[in-house]
Formats: structure tokens, C-alpha cells, sequence
């Protein structure tokens, strides 16, 4: 063994009591986070910062009687996985999924680990749930956009614009052609 990792080891076991001592009595839970974001963007931080003061709500403090472990996907689909398998092998209590790929990613690598997904498009049409009622598995969250849902957006557009039953031409084709 070398030195200094001989010294890191003895100075991290010298300081292990007094960590522990500052800790709640109880279990530390793990919340696993995989955004679709990068760390830089200001909405991903607005996003983390709105879960962390719902959870601090609640009474779920971080260092106190949670940890969270956040790993950011970006939008490509091999950080993604990357960033899943990382997650999964620090075994957390749940994943949240912001995201499509980060979904797709965590649905491919963990079936026992629940998780919960945010800001996804069509879960149900892409194989992640069985229904949004009903998911199935380990798998559960709220879609951006349900194709089941399209038959209510186009009656609440009949009732705010009930002119538009006799329109032949796409309103920018007819914006386009005058």
C-alpha cells in the first residue's frame, strides 16, 4: 500500500465517528436523479432547486436524512446510459427520470429499482408503462404529452374557436397563399 493512501485511509477512519455522530438517528435515504439537461442550464438548476425545497417541505433535508446523487444526461443517449448504470450501481430507494432518454436509459438498465419519471413524451406508446393509470412494474411518472389526451385538446379548441369546423386549408397555408 502506498503512503498516502495509507494516510487518506487512516484520516478517513479517524474522522468516520464525528460524521456519524451529526447524523439523525435513522436511515439515510438515496434519491438517484438522472436530468435531461446539462448541469450549466439555469432551468435544470431552477428544476433541482424546486425539488430539493419540496423535499426540505416535507422534512427531507440533504446531509441530514437524504442523499441526493444527480447526474445530468444532457440529451445524448450514451451519457445517458452511462449516467443510469452509475446511478443504479450506488443502489438508490428511487431514480427520477426528467426526460425521454434518461427514461429510456434507466428502463433498459434496472427493472427492481422504482422509478419515477417527469417531462416524457408518450410512455405508454414508447413500452415504459403499460398505462399511465396502471404502469406496471417499476416504473411510474407524469407525461408532457399522452396521444389519448388529443381527443379532449381538440374539443376544448371546438369550444374556444368554434369558427374553425369549416376551415379546408391549414390556417399557414391560407396566412401563406393571401
Amino acid at each position: 500500500m502506498r503512503r498516502r493512501d495509507f494516510i487518506t485511509l487512516i484520516g478517513g477512519a479517524a474522522a468516520w465517528p464525528l460524521a456519524a455522530g451529526a447524523q439523525q438517528s435513522g436511515p439515510v435515504r438515496r434519491i438517484g436523479v438522472l436530468m435531461a439537461y446539462a448541469e450549466t442550464d439555469p432551468e435544470a438548476q431552477a428544476r433541482i432547486g424546486a425539488v430539493r425545497q419540496g423535499l426540505r417541505e416535507v422534512g427531507w433535508t440533504e446531509g441530514h436524512n437524504l442523499r441526493m446523487e444527480i447526474r445530468w444526461g444532457t440529451g445524448d443517449p450514451d451519457r445517458a446510459r452511462t449516467s443510469a448504470t452509475e446511478l443504479i450501481s450506488l443502489a438508490p430507494d428511487v431514480i427520477v427520470a426528467h426526460g425521454t432518454p434518461a427514461l429510456g436509459a434507466l428502463h433498459r438498465a434496472t427493472r427492481t429499482i422504482p422509478v419515477v419519471f417527469v417531462s416524457v413524451i408518450d410512455p405508454v406508446g414508447a413500452g415504459y408503462v403499460q398505462s399511465l393509470a396502471l404502469p406496471g412494474g417499476n416504473i411510474s411518472g407524469f407525461s408532457t404529452f399522452e396521444p389519448e389526451i388529443g381527443g379532449k385538446w381538440l374539443e376544448l379548441l371546438k369550444e374556444i374557436a368554434p369558427g374553425l369546423n369549416g376551415c379546408r386549408k391549414p390556417l399557414f397555408q391560407r396566412s401563406i397563399m393571401n
